[in-house]
């Protein structure tokens, strides 16, 4: 019996001064100024033709959603320390690609690297030629996005684990192009081929992290890719200044030698690992879905009931994102809510390269034209990344406090304030020492605010954002966005903006960046919505009844049974009428 005073909508009760909406796939009310979303009673019918037994699976879900969203930090580091060992073996291969670009990156500084591959400017310096600035990099990113396009194909297939080791594989005979180039155009060649290999890590440490972690540990994990491209800097840095003082060839051939040092223990590494179970359910293969599951956990605090119910989210999740878009294809991620999904994470990863980030990014190259010495510069740089470490750990302190919007903005502002304090200090034409030392403390303070919040935190976004049978092929546009950005824009700008021989703003380019992080600072804030404390199901129906960026965070979910009941019934009658109907034939059979 219905009370008096209530409203039925779709099997659910709402007091009678509750505002429903329902078109489409939104299904939202409100009691007392606060917002609830449920599951559509559409999909949920959807997801009961499809599995046999759709009131033990729905139930069994809740109760998995509960226990991640009630889990403690102390719990989550008790039961899976497996997940978070395996999880950093894997996004170790990042350390790779933040040492190498590092190195790249700064050799436009390195005396004994000018020396042999640089021309002479008008004031009388040595620099490599911004055509040749640009088209390196150029290499590396068109060989990142090659290698992403291949990753998201190849892990649809073979899944995380075989398409990791096939580009730790590759990029062991890639660096042997620009280990012995004698010449531009060949270190180019390297670049562009050691760069697929790279393209995948980024894509498969990313979405391998966000899959075999609870919600807790997911920004742990996620962030910590982060910290892997910073460590790589750290030893490029270290490896740089101990070097500086070398007149020989092997000043930036032992740089690129040391590479060889990664890819077998890591090879040895993501083989030993289990595979993602999320990917194991979309490949419909859940025997060895509940496998990865007891290789993540341990058995104390994860018993097999818990298994059975970790296993019926997963499958829940899948089925409702498979009502919602059935296909895996790259142009699915463009297809409805999935659009808006991919837009979110593309733009996301795009504000972080647009921010001035790339002006830490050249700090080496940046310090010398300051007018701070080469052996500075480097010792400068290495205290950078050192600090940018101490960042990216920082911020898993307040990723979970204050969510991930708050951070990404606020320190979007920080370093935008920092831009224009660096700008500043190139307008006198004459800059002294103070002037110099200002601009590069203000890009080491630049540095240290990215790393602790644009750096770690796009991570965290852009695996949380897209729909769990999406993933991979999401990062992979988003990162290819940030990739084609830098492309087609950044680095052809910011080579000329420092190079002495082309625009040669000096600090003053700090204005031009410090307006572009103000424009992408006002898009984040009106599109990209919180994640904090979501599970991929919740997430999944505030994407799918198209709840707004701004109330994302406010809006409850309280039961992913909420919006089942009709599609339970339904299934409930079927099994009803299906069991006459045995009944029937036997009887006819009897007789």
């Amino acid at each position: 019996m219905t009370h008096p005073n209530t409203r039925t909508t779709d099997g659910e009760n709402f007091p009678a001064n509750d505002t429903i909406t329902t078109h489409g796939h939104n299904q939202t009310h409100t009691v007392n100024a606060t917002e609830y979303t449920q599951i559509n009673s559409a999909i949920a019918s959807g997801i009961a033709h499809n599995v046999s037994d759709f009131m033990t699976l729905v139930a069994e879900a809740n109760t998995a959603n509960d226990r991640e969203k009630g889990m403690k930090l102390r719990d989550a580091f008790r039961i899976y320390p497996k997940a978070i060992a395996w999880s950093m073996v894997l996004s170790s291969a990042l350390i790779m690609e933040g040492y190498d670009t590092a190195v790249t990156g700064s050799f436009n500084a390195y005396p004994s690297w000018l020396a042999k591959f640089g021309v002479r400017a008008r004031d009388g310096s040595l620099n490599n030629p911004a055509s040749w600035q640009n088209g390196i990099g150029a290499a590396t990113n068109c060989g990142e996005i090659i290698g992403l396009q291949i990753a998201g194909f190849l892990n649809e297939r073979v899944g995380y684990r075989h398409t990791l080791i096939a580009a730790l594989v590759s990029l062991c005979g890639f660096i042997f192009i620009p280990f012995f180039a004698e010449s531009l155009g060949v270190f180019l060649v390297g670049q562009l081929f050691q760069g697929i290999s790279w393209g995948v890590f980024q894509t498969m440490t990313t979405a391998y992290a966000a899959e075999v972690c609870p919600v807790p540990l997911r920004h742990y994990l996620t962030a910590y890719v982060n910290l892997c491209w910073i460590i790589g800097q750290f030893i490029s840095a270290g490896v740089l200044r101990g070097l500086v003082n070398r007149t020989d060839q092997w000043v930036y051939r032992i740089p690129f030698a040391l590479q060889w040092m990664w890819p077998i223990p890591i090879m040895v590494g993501t083989w030993l690992a289990p595979e993602s179970p999320w990917w194991c359910v979309r490949k419909g293969d859940h025997a060895r879905a509940r496998w990865s599951l007891k290789r993540l956990a341990r058995k104390v605090g994860f018993d097999q009931r818990d298994e059975d119910r970790a296993l019926a989210l997963m499958i829940y999740t899948n089925e409702m994102e498979k009502q919602v878009a059935e296909g895996t294809r790259y142009w699915d991620c463009f297809r409805g809510v999935e659009g808006r999904r991919t837009e979110i994470v593309c733009m996301t990863w795009i504000a972080q390269t647009l921010s001035g980030t790339v002006v830490g990014g050249m700090s080496s190259y940046f310090y010398v034209k300051a007018g701070i010495s080469t052996a500075d510069a480097y010792s400068l740089s290495w205290g950078e990344t050192a600090i940018g470490a101490a960042g990216t750990i920082g911020s898993w302190f307040v990723l979970d406090r204050i969510g991930r919007k708050t951070l990404m903005c606020r320190g979007l502002c920080v370093m935008f304030v920092l831009l224009l304090v660096a700008g500043g200090m190139g307008i006198p034409s004459n800059p002294t020492t103070a002037t110099s030392w200002t601009a590069g403390s203000m890009v080491l303070l630049l540095s240290a605010v990215a790393d602790f919040s644009v750096g770690p935190v796009v991570y965290t976004i852009v695996s949380e954002i897209p729909s769990t049978r999406l993933r991979a092929k999401s990062i992979v546009l988003a990162r290819n966005a940030y990739n084609i950005i830098n492309l087609a824009f950044v680095n052809v700008v910011s080579y000329r903006q420092f190079n002495s021989g082309a625009w040669n703003w000096g600090p003053k380019a700090c204005f031009f960046w410090a307006g572009i992080n103000l424009f992408m600072n006002l898009y984040l804030y009106f599109r990209l919505p919180e994640t904090k404390g979501r599970t991929y199901a919740e997430l999944d129906i505030l994407f799918a009844n198209r709840i707004s960026a701004r109330k994302f965070a406010s809006t409850k979910i309280q039961t992913l049974t909420a919006g089942t009941e009709m599609a339970q019934l339904e299934q409930a009658e079927a099994i009803v009428e299906q069991a006459k109907q045995d009944d029937e034939h036997v009887e006819h059979m009897s007789s």
